[in-house]
């Protein structure tokens, strides 16, 4: 491991400055991925920041119905809160899905957010890999990439996003509140994270020297109903070979509301757009949930060893929104 300093902020404009004068550090908050990262050389910032201290651990229900959590709440706190219970089971289910209890009693969610993907060339500092070292190239390519991306990927980088509490927050139409040395703004978590392109190395659209301080969730509508489900190689401790963030509403047998966010299969949580489009105002049925997600799989491109993630994002959506219709009629 890179020797490095370590500093603990005294708030968050101090953070921010000391993010700015050293391009090479790295915020501290769990640690549950950045340690592992820097013990395997993947990742060797110059100082560490701790902000585990600053007071970003507060979940709050604002005057509009929506919820605010702080980027400092741990995802075991997240998971179990009883607003995020009732309300946003998408979240809570998503969140429950992640490692295991002891990481999520740790890790944060500003951390769970900022997640490096588990690609085994980007872990093995000892390979080429075009996320870690740019310019080196992809060798997942041609190589491991049975878990990687089928959506959205590039000749850089095929590496998917591990995060399920991202999905989740993708399909509940969550804001981010960014700090920076300019000030605090807001970004749509659809705005926040970037396919891998030409620069698979830049995860987000925030620069080095902004942090997130907390997420805004909207309220669903009423009516709405939402679910998580994850397809994984094993019952737990398992990142997704794929998974589905859903809200839907239904209003007389038709589609009035539809949002799919998928995990486990792109660079960023996938929004599946296309799909959604088709749905609206269409019969709450198994047939138009498999007609649409089969319009938004038209655009995947699968390597030599990862096609079976098509037929099973297929059917795990179909299912699900044909799940999640059947819940909605009962309610």
């Amino acid at each position: 491991m890179k020797t490095f300093s370590y500093e603990a902020a005294v708030d968050v404009e101090d953070a921010v400055a000391k993010l700015a004068s050293d391009p090479d550090a790295a915020l501290l908050g769990g640690g549950t991925n950045l340690v592992d990262l820097m013990k395997l050389g993947a990742a060797q910032p110059s100082s560490l920041i701790d902000i585990s201290k600053l007071p970003l651990d507060v979940i709050d229900v604002d005057d509009d119905g929506s919820l605010r959590v702080g980027a400092g709440v741990s995802n075991s706190d997240l998971a179990v809160h009883p607003v995020v219970r009732s309300r946003y089971p998408v979240l809570s289910r998503a969140v429950l899905s992640g490692a295991s209890g002891q990481l999520r009693n740790m890790a944060t969610v500003g951390g769970n957010l900022f997640q490096r993907t588990r690609c085994v060339y980007f872990m093995d500092s000892s390979k080429p890999c075009n996320k870690r070292d740019p310019g080196s190239g992809c060798p997942a390519i041609e190589g491991d990439h049975r878990n990687l991306a089928i959506l959205g990927a590039s000749d850089h980088c095929v590496a998917t996003h591990p995060s399920d509490m991202a999905v989740a927050l993708t399909a509940l139409d969550a804001v981010v509140e960014i700090v920076g040395p300019s000030g605090a703004h807001k970004l749509p978590i659809g705005e926040l994270y970037r396919l891998a392109g030409h620069d698979p190395d830049l995860d987000t659209n925030i620069g080095h020297d902004e942090i997130v301080t907390g997420i805004s969730i909207p309220a669903l509508p009423q009516q709405a109903v939402s679910i998580y489900r994850k397809v994984r190689d094993r019952a737990s401790y398992a990142f997704a070979l794929a998974s589905v963030a859903a809200v839907l509403r239904v209003e007389d047998g038709q589609v009035t509301e539809a949002r799919i966010a998928l995990g486990g299969v792109a660079h960023k949580p996938w929004r599946a757009i296309t799909a959604e489009g088709e749905l609206l105002g269409r019969s709450a049925k198994h047939e138009a949930f498999r007609e649409a997600i089969d319009l938004e799989l038209r655009a995947a491109m699968p390597l030599r060893d990862n096609g079976f993630k098509v037929p099973l994002v297929r059917n795990l959506v179909t299912q699900t929104l044909t799940d999640l219709a059947h819940r909605s009629v009962q309610q």
